[in-house]
């Protein structure tokens, strides 16, 4: 922006160079207004790394929000708070406004940023970048997934991003493609009701076998839970496991990501098996 510090005098002069200074400063003001609003969302929190990494990416291609879960909620899936009130607050970074926070869900955050920290729609929403990859199942479980598909229920263009890796996260290469997809689908447009979730490879970019449209995987969860006795001898208990691969085709996510591609899979919001439609009509279930 650009501000006239002083004018002693109305010389025709001062005149010109106070109004080539106010038209430059309106000229920046409709350049701020014709970049794509962005809003920013994940599921770990807005303190974790993926999400500075994606809102740097996006700050290069647009005008940037950031409304994102004050706690991390992962696995929270389209989890909503109705039993409670949330609360809002501005978060700093290194002294400097970054975003706020909510006290809720990231489905929680869409639906707050939208009616209550927003002024207008934005024209794309992100979430992520998520720490761990959201293929198969996780997909169900996503928060990251889930602050998607909230956009795209409320009519807004939605990216989910995630990092294949639950440790030594690079989000150098995943902070680029996110950058470069963002830009292709604002150009580009969605279909009505649908997101796509992008896992991107845990490697450096030399390693990126390329970019593969995908299906959900079949992969799932084999639990192993943990037992463990509080100070007073009563059980408590932690989830954990391992996700097995049941997919052996680079047309689906989880296989995909593990042969070193960017798995980018579409998504809807409508959850109805079509397919078996016809094979419940033919039961001829009568009341």
């Amino acid at each position: 922006m650009y501000f006239y510090a002083q004018v002693k005098s109305k010389t025709p002069r001062d005149i010109v160079h106070r109004n080539f200074f106010i038209i430059n400063e309106q000229h920046n003001s409709m350049d701020t207004l014709k970049k794509p609003h962005i809003l920013v969302c994940n599921d770990d929190g807005i303190e974790g790394e993926g999400i500075h990494a994606l809102a740097a990416a996006m700050k290069k291609i647009g005008r940037v929000s950031v409304v994102a879960p004050a706690e991390p909620h992962s696995a929270m899936s389209h989890a909503m708070t109705l039993g409670s009130p949330l609360r809002i607050k501005k978060f700093l970074k290194n002294g400097r406004f970054f975003g706020y926070t909510v006290s809720g869900t990231p489905v929680d955050c869409i639906k707050v940023a939208l009616s209550h920290i927003l002024t207008s729609k934005p024209d794309l929403i992100v979430s992520g970048i998520n720490y761990g990859s959201n293929t198969a199942t996780n997909t169900l479980y996503s928060g990251t997934v889930a602050a998607a598909l909230e956009g795209a229920i409320q009519g807004i263009t939605s990216l989910a991003f995630s990092l294949a890796t639950y440790e030594h996260a690079d989000f150098t290469y995943a902070g680029k493609f996110a950058r470069k997809l963002s830009k292709k689908v604002l150009l580009e447009g969605l279909p009505q009701d649908t997101i796509l979730s992008v896992n991107i490879p845990n490697v450096p970019e030399s390693q990126i076998a390329g970019i593969m449209i995908t299906e959900q995987g079949r992969s799932r969860w084999e639990e192993n839970t943990i037992e463990r006795n509080d100070m007073f001898g009563n059980p408590y208990y932690w989830l954990n496991g391992t996700l097995r691969l049941l997919d052996d085709s680079l047309h689906k996510d989880e296989f995909a990501v593990r042969h070193n591609y960017v798995a980018i899979t579409p998504l809807s919001c409508d959850l109805t098996y079509n397919s078996s439609i016809s094979t419940l009509e033919q039961w001829n279930l009568q009341k």
